[in-house]
């Protein structure tokens, strides 16, 4: 079994200061949350920009500011989002991919998002996509529900995807699959081989769908954009408060923690040294 990749998602794109006070929002802020989390055990960062207000934002500037204090800090594996927030165009989701992060989101379809809707029309997939591979940005496909899945699978079927692809399953989303085992395990079974797999639970189940995914061989996403509570009416003091849990429970059920170089040999990315 590989050691546990932990991926540290920070903000965001809809959690706000009201919701959880201690949100990172500017690049600095981002930047040493990353540093903690790295100290934590985290191998990814995966982020948002926000502008000085706590609005979402694209700008690819500000992406760059982000990247730039990420890696003055530490060495983490830098996930950009090509998801931004919900009314964005294509072309504002897609900017900060020019800026050849090692890896970005790709979500392989449209989903309800509360009380919303997240669109992702298939001809924006697959530019997103080519502009991925013509950048050398590593995708994770995001899977909010099993038909994305199915979508994915076709594009490997057909070649527009080719050789091991990393998913990642963001389970208990009002709007997509259950945040259930059950849910997990099918999506699992459905997986081609050779694949790597995360799981993002929402809310109260990012922690016992990471305790699975231990077990399970996958790895685990926590963070505030995800779930801002540490216990039931509990606040978390810091992402990476959720992120030591975490690496601190793998290590008690006898499997280590990747460090960002390990990371990028799992995944199939090449080492920045």
């Amino acid at each position: 079994m590989d050691k546990l990749i932990i991926t540290a998602a920070l903000s965001g794109a809809e959690v706000t200061r009201e919701q959880q006070p201690k949100l990172p929002i500017t690049p600095e802020e981002i930047g040493l949350a990353a540093q903690e989390c790295f100290q934590a055990g985290a191998a990814i960062v995966h982020v948002h920009a926000r502008r000085p207000d706590g609005t979402p934002t694209q700008d690819k500037e500000t992406y760059r500011q982000i990247i730039a204090a990420v890696r003055a800090r530490c060495d983490v594996i830098v996930q950009v989002s090509t998801g931004g927030a919900v009314g964005m165009t294509p072309a504002e989701r897609l900017a900060p991919v020019t800026l050849q992060p090692e890896m970005a989101t790709l979500s392989m379809g449209s989903v309800n998002f509360g009380g919303d809707v997240f669109v992702n029309h298939p001809a924006d997939m697959a530019v997103f996509l080519r502009a991925m591979q013509q950048h050398g940005v590593k995708p994770e496909l995001e899977i909010f529900d099993s038909g994305m899945l199915s979508t994915a699978l076709r594009w490997l079927q057909k070649g527009v995807l080719s050789g091991p692809q990393h998913f990642d399953f963001v389970l208990g989303l009002a709007g997509g699959m259950a945040g259930t085992p059950e849910a997990l395990m099918y999506l699992k079974s459905q997986l081609p081989a050779g694949s790597t797999w995360t799981v993002a639970g929402i809310g109260a189940a990012q922690l016992p769908l990471g305790a699975l995914a231990i077990v399970l061989g996958g790895h685990v996403r926590v963070g505030f954009e995800d779930n801002v509570y540490y216990r039931k009416g509990e606040l978390a003091s810091s992402n990476a408060q959720l992120v030591a849990r975490i690496a601190r429970l793998s290590r008690e059920l006898d499997r280590a923690v990747a460090t960002p170089d390990e990371a990028r040999n799992i995944l199939g990315l090449r080492s920045r040294r």
